[in-house]
């Protein structure tokens, strides 16, 4: 999907923008190749700078409920300072580094239901405006996906994936956003856990990888929600028995029934390398309240599914094909986009 538009807020005989990026899914922390092809108005103009904007839409969770909106999580100024001569057709090529922490939009090349933008603003003569916006898709490190797959093959199941505005209390989070992908308990615990919550944080070392259960309470107790972290390493991912490491973290997860505050060390195991593994509970989770199966919606556009991999696993986290509300909701955020673009809207 690429729009190639006029500058709305900047009139009739403007330049025009069509950002093009190089076929295929990115990882994060990974390169996000391109070029911006631009030509000329009816007039020559002065390109100060030509920057892109990595955009998400984002859940909040406030007293009233939840909202939607767009964030805008990373800018990379891309070119700029030459003159554009009317009607010229001019190319510049770009390559960046996405963020390490940049959420996954797809599993086996089928969407979560994470949106995700590249949109193009110039800034010619001493104004500017936002005049592409293409759908980024990011697919995950392989250290995530071996977790993915171990959490199919253990029994969990795929429910929905969702960005919520935010920072995990102890983590060594950067953006102002988290991702969660919300499973289904496995049989094993069915009768223990509603849901099951895991967010990877990535960086350069390696993984933080969250885990939130939502227990189910007893007959004379409430539920509560437990969180584990642990750390693994971007190395030697081929060389770890997955099953036997998923299926120890969601032992501890589903087993411990920490206090508010409290820390509990597991060691580390040995096939972690350098960047080690570790485990640690917070029964207050991240940081804001969740209430009603922590706050996610429940409506159209969130009961998302993947389809089935090469890896052919017979798991939930690979179900159906994506819902039809999930494209038609991210059709709306590109369309969205290009309204308030046409309407002059700077932010």
């Amino acid at each position: 999907m690429v729009f190639k538009r006029l500058l709305g807020s900047l009139g009739v005989g403007a330049p025009s923008v069509d950002t093009v990026l190089d076929p295929g899914a990115v990882t994060p922390g990974g390169g996000l190749a391109g070029q911006v092809r631009l030509k000329g108005g009816d007039a020559d103009f002065t390109i100060e700078h030509i920057t892109l904007e990595l955009v998400a839409r984002v859940e909040a969770e406030h007293e009233d409920g939840e909202s939607e909106g767009t964030v805008v999580f990373e800018r990379f100024t891309v070119g700029g300072g030459f003159r554009l001569s009317a009607g010229e057709l001019r190319t510049v090529p770009f390559s960046v580094n996405l963020p390490w922490e940049t959420p996954i939009t797809e599993l086996y090349g089928q969407g979560l239901g994470i949106t995700l933008g590249v949109r193009t603003e110039l800034g010619i003569s001493g104004a500017r405006d936002k005049g592409d916006l293409d759908p980024l898709a990011v697919r995950p490190l392989p250290v995530q996906e071996a977790i993915l797959e171990a959490l199919g093959r253990l029994g969990f199941g795929f429910r929905s994936a969702d960005l919520e505005l935010g920072h995990i209390r102890g983590t060594g989070q950067q953006l102002p956003f988290y991702q969660e992908i919300e499973v289904t308990p496995s049989p094993q615990y069915a009768s223990q856990v509603n849901e099951i919550e895991v967010t990877f944080l990535a960086g350069p070392a390696g993984l933080e990888v969250v885990l939130e259960a939502d227990k189910r309470g007893g007959l004379f107790s409430e539920g509560q929600d437990v969180v584990t972290r642990f750390t693994v390493s971007h190395h030697g991912v081929d060389q770890i028995d997955w099953n036997a490491e998923v299926g120890s973290w969601m032992r501890q997860l589903v087993e411990h029934r920490a206090s508010y505050g409290s820390h509990a060390a597991y060691g580390s195991h040995g096939s972690h390398a350098a960047y080690g593994s570790h485990g640690s509970h917070d029964s207050h989770g991240h940081g804001h309240g969740h209430g009603d199966g922590h706050g996610h919606r429940s409506g159209p556009g969130m009961g998302t599914a993947v389809a089935a991999g090469a890896a052919g696993l017979a798991v939930g986290v690979v179900g159906g094909m994506v819902a039809a509300e999930v494209v038609d909701e991210i059709g709306d955020f590109f369309e969205g986009d290009e309204e308030e673009d046409e309407g002059g809207d700077e932010d």
